[in-house]
């Protein structure tokens, strides 16, 4: 298994979350400046997205790529999916706190400009801000030979929202229920993990049992959950989560609360076939992967039918205790 006696791991493939957690709390300490006058800063650094004041309302803006998902992309030699992942990234950090996207930036940074890839792209990009109902008002393309191989897309979101229709987390309360919402697949997280385990196992041509290709899967785009904002219009919402890199761990991004997972949703057939054939352990699994899991609602247990009714593969996964941490299947989780 090159290198990975004990099973493939994320930090064997090469991405070590812990040492990224480090990071990012090093580079955030050293962010303390704050504007002085009007549209000030009325958020903490750290949650899915900052927010700015702006009157009666605030401004969001949320930033974030596709990441390793374009090396699979290069390999199919298919780049039409992944605008919808790079838009599915930020809106989806924003419909946590129930802002509504509003206008998106797209940033290329490539070797060298290759014309059918960026229409390709163009193609992802345009069918995202549909399926969010966005503006896209530009973007930056550089060619930055000997700094980038290959080609990288990310891009940044403006979203708005009332003050006080603005969702952080602050309402959850012991014994609110959890509802887990199905994912369309990878994503677009932990595909340095899955990309070393189907090219150790596998192939990206391998079809599978299901009708996908191994590459086709990987490239299965982001869902976006746009659903959200009528929710939260109908429904007393407490908090919600983006389930991204380091899996369940964002719903620590929430805040201090005991997050007991006892029903968790039912994985995709390529995270079971993963998990078999990498020998990876399935707390790993559930910290590099959604597993099947995309999207959280926390709300009170009278609200959770209503939501499982309107929000397509929704059901309750577990509730929310008293003491501090995440539970897996009854398991602390790590």
């Amino acid at each position: 298994m090159s290198g990975f006696a004990d099973g493939h791991t994320y930090r064997g493939a090469g991405v070590d979350i812990d040492l990224e957690a480090d990071g990012v709390k090093a580079l955030v300490k050293m962010l303390s400046y704050r504007r002085r006058g009007s549209f000030e800063m009325c958020s903490d650094v750290g949650h899915f997205a900052g927010l700015i004041e702006f009157g009666d309302y605030a401004l969001a803006l949320a930033v974030d790529g596709v990441g390793t998902k374009m090396l699979v992309a290069d390999i199919m030699n298919d780049w039409s999916t992944l605008g919808i992942d790079c838009i599915a990234m930020n809106v989806n950090d924003l419909y946590v706190m129930n802002i509504e996207p509003v206008a998106f930036v797209d940033y290329i940074a490539t070797e060298g400009v290759e014309v059918d890839k960026m229409r390709q792209i163009g193609i992802g990009l345009n069918e995202g801000a549909r399926l969010s109902n966005m503006n896209l008002v530009g973007g930056e393309t550089a060619t930055l030979k000997g700094i980038v191989k290959g080609l990288d897309l990310a891009g940044t979101c403006l979203g708005v929202q009332k003050k006080d229709k603005i969702i952080t987390g602050a309402a959850i309360r012991p014994g609110d229920a959890i509802i887990g919402v199905s994912s369309s697949g990878i994503h677009s997280n932990g595909l340095t993990l899955a990309r070393k385990i189907v090219e150790d196992c596998g192939s990206y041509d391998m079809m599978m049992p299901w009708g996908k290709t191994l590459g086709e899967e990987l490239l299965t785009p982001t869902r976006i959950y746009s659903e959200v904002l009528k929710v939260a219009s109908e429904v007393s919402v407490h908090g919600m989560c983006h389930i991204t890199g380091s899996g369940l761990r964002n719903l620590k991004r929430l805040g201090k609360f005991g997050f007991d997972i006892d029903h968790p949703v039912d994985p995709q057939p390529v995270f079971k076939w993963m998990q078999e054939k990498g020998c990876v352990e399935e707390q790993e699994m559930y910290r590099t992967f959604n597993m099947g899991m995309g999207y959280v609602f926390v709300v009170p247990q009278s609200e959770a039918e209503k939501v499982v009714k309107m929000v397509s593969g929704a059901k309750v996964v577990g509730k929310i205790r008293e003491e501090e941490g995440i539970w897996l299947k009854g398991e602390p989780f790590f």
